[in-house]
């Protein structure tokens, strides 16, 4: 049964103790499993939770999500994974459920940074999906629930230490929130803002937002709910395809979004599929050698290092066929957690398919911004509503 309160093993570093969790004048929204969680584990987990859940709500389908320090490497929906992306993925002649399929999505958003990823389902997870979770490398998941198979799969990961917690699905949180930094204590409202009223006020001469993209945005807006600011999210055929977090500058947020979503369509050009990695190569590994493969910017040890991982040394692809692979991506969506200030994020964000658009608005260049997203063919939506995260 959950209780009130639990120990952990230290804080954020290991320096940092004594640590717990607790809740006043109430339970723990979750049940432990298996394992032992630990501090940043908890924040990953009540972050990723609620991401899943309300991505559930928004579109009816089952979500997952791949975090890492408290934002989403990857995001996504139940929508079928088939053909190139399979292969890409690693899931190609795997079975795969909807959950499944959701978590092969936001795993292979971005597989450098989900590795020892902190896992959030919205559904119960079922065999398929343990499958997956099993040959990843992964700290932990939240879930609402487990058949006894996947339950008994995963119990035997990480030697029988690998940290699975149960969600409370009928637990609502307080209205308000607290924070002590520094001896002061901050408060506020919890974010309950609902995502699905801010597509309606579309100031570019082209409105149509298709029932494709209106998915894809509401995917991209609550990733942002739970990523580090300032962030931009790209997503397409209901997965977060690129995410940059955490950056002082918004164009820089648009640029590792954009650079994220060029790589994952990087993946799937058949030069990069057509790889021949050498014998033994563990899936980790290979995904180091692929963002190594598709990579210009490696010093020269990083260069000699993924070469290595090949039987035979391939040839990189120039920059000209890289862009013209890049420019068959379209149908991108991209949201903005606060207002988009200058036109270079839009200039930067066509270069990686993007067709669709949401962001607060409010800038004294909205009109600047609304203007290249119509030079580009762009749709955007103002919301009017920012998505700070901290």
């Amino acid at each position: 049964m959950p209780e009130s309160e639990m120990t952990l093993r230290y804080g954020m570093n290991p320096h940092q103790k004594p640590a717990r969790a607790f809740v006043e004048g109430g339970t723990l929204p979750f049940e432990v499993r298996n394992g032992s969680p630990g501090y940043i584990n908890l924040l990953d987990a009540l972050n990723s939770w609620q991401l899943v859940r309300e991505l559930r709500e928004a579109t009816g389908l089952p979500a997952a999500a791949s975090f890492k320090h408290v934002s989403p490497a990857g995001a996504a929906v139940g929508v079928p994974v088939e053909g190139t992306l399979a292969k890409a993925l690693f899931v190609d002649g795997v079975e795969l459920s909807p959950l499944a399929s959701a978590y092969a999505r936001a795993r292979g958003a971005d597989r450098v940074s989900s590795f020892g990823d902190w896992i959030a389902v919205s559904d119960v997870v079922d065999l398929p999906t343990a499958n997956l979770i099993r040959r990843e490398v992964s700290d932990g998941i939240i879930a609402p629930g487990y058949t006894d198979e996947a339950a008994e799969m995963l119990g035997k990961k990480k030697g029988g230490n690998y940290c699975m917690l149960e969600a409370d699905t009928s637990y609502v949180p307080a209205p308000s929130e607290h924070r002590t930094v520094f001896g002061v204590t901050l408060e506020q409202g919890r974010n309950e803002i609902d995502l699905d009223d801010q597509l309606s006020n579309v100031v570019t001469k082209d409105k149509e937002l298709p029932e494709a993209a209106r998915r894809d945005l509401m995917v991209a807006l609550t990733a942002l709910k739970y990523t580090q600011s300032n962030s931009m999210c790209m997503a397409v055929d209901g997965q977060v395809i690129g995410a940059g977090a955490g950056q002082q500058s918004r164009i820089h947020c648009t640029r590792l979004a954009g650079n994220k979503a060029d790589l994952w369509f990087l993946r799937q050009h058949p030069a990069t599929l057509g790889l021949k990695f050498r014998d033994g190569l563990g899936r980790p590994e290979r995904d180091n050698a692929i963002d190594g493969f598709l990579r210009d910017d490696l010093a020269p040890a990083e260069d000699e290092f993924w070469r290595g991982a090949f039987s035979e040394v391939p040839q990189r692809l120039t920059a000209a066929q890289k862009r013209e692979w890049l420019d068959t991506l379209t149908g991108v969506a991209m949201g903005s957690d606060a207002f988009i200030p200058f036109r270079d994020n839009i200039d930067r964000a066509a270069m990686s398919g993007v067709k669709y658009v949401v962001q607060p608005g409010g800038s004294v260049r909205d009109e600047d911004v609304v203007a290249a997203a119509e030079q580009y063919g762009m749709v955007m939506a103002l919301s009017g509503v920012r998505l700070f995260h901290h």
